[in-house]
């Protein structure tokens, strides 16, 4: 994926700007070609912002086209390997390649009844979500009337670009696309920052199925060397941070039970705000440990 910066795309010839972002809305480069005419952007919202009333102002059919241009979700397209390169990393995003044969037939199911609801493919913005959301999703939108679930598949179509776009367009402004999520351990014990205490975060799903999305140690000042998640929104779910406490205290020679009383604290928590900050720090000694919701 060639990456260009916002200066770059302000000097382009028309044709060649239209053809760098011909896909941040899926086979649609008529969205580009009439962003362009407004050149040059004096930021990245302001191109995401042309991008998106491009769209708005565009005749109904037009829109139409756009919606159904998207593939379904886990669908025959996504199986067989004939998704565009950014809707297969989308999908890829939400583990919707690992799916097992029930949960294939289960979005198979939603999709049939979506469109023979609709006449249009679900559309979500899939690294919003894990695969229990995107399940959800289905099945509130499928309650909605026509005309609010066009509204609602427009303004996922516009979150999809925003994402695509930040991805290729360098700038000195930011979408605000980005969510984060961190964590630091405090040990109680000797009331100083825990260094050293392996630290994994987990995606569960409700099925049973579990995701290890990050596996990292705590440094001097008890906190990871980079957000658990940060950059990119944190996807709609439930996780579990698992923390290393019982080997962490052994290593510390703190005296302590054979087995510890505390040996890998779990913490469950869930996330509702993608674009939200989640700070979820542990506390801890050998007998007892605590938590909270940060920001």
């Amino acid at each position: 994926m060639t990456q260009f910066t916002l200066d770059q795309l302000n000097s382009l010839p028309a044709a060649d700007f239209t053809a760098a972002l011909a896909d941040i809305y899926e086979h649609s480069p008529w969205v580009a070609e009439t962003a362009a005419k407004q050149r040059p952007f004096a930021s990245l919202n302001a191109l995401h912002e042309a991008m998106v009333a491009a769209v708005q102002a565009a005749p109904a059919d037009a829109r139409h086209r756009l919606i159904t241009a998207h593939p379904d979700l886990a669908g025959k397209a996504a199986r067989a390997g004939s998704l565009t390169p950014d809707s297969t990393r989308e999908q890829l995003s939400a583990g919707l390649d690992r799916l097992s044969e029930t949960d294939y037939a289960r979005f198979h199911q939603l999709n049939d009844a979506y469109k023979a609801r609709f006449g249009i493919p679900f559309i979500v913005c899939v690294r919003r979500h894990t695969k229990d959301s995107i399940l959800a999703e289905f099945e509130r939108r499928l309650a909605q009337g026509d005309a609010a679930e066009t509204d609602t598949a427009l303004g996922e179509i516009f979150r999809i670009g925003a994402l695509r776009l930040d991805q290729r367009v360098s700038a000195p402004d930011k979408l605000p696309i980005a969510g984060r999520l961190s964590t630091h351990v405090l040990d109680t014990h000797s009331g100083r920052p825990a260094e050293g205490v392996a630290v994994e975060l987990w995606e569960l799903s409700r099925d049973g199925a579990e995701r290890l999305i990050v596996k990292t140690v705590t440094n001097k000042v008890g906190r990871t060397d980079a957000p658990l998640i940060g950059g990119r929104p944190v996807p709609k779910g439930t996780y579990e941070l698992r923390f290393g406490i019982g080997a962490y205290f052994e290593n510390r020679a703190v005296p302590i039970a054979d087995p510890p009383f505390l040996d890998v604290v779990p913490i469950r928590f869930g996330v509702a705000e993608p674009e939200g900050h989640y700070h979820v720090p542990l506390s801890a000694s050998p007998w007892a440990y605590g938590t909270y919701r940060g920001s």
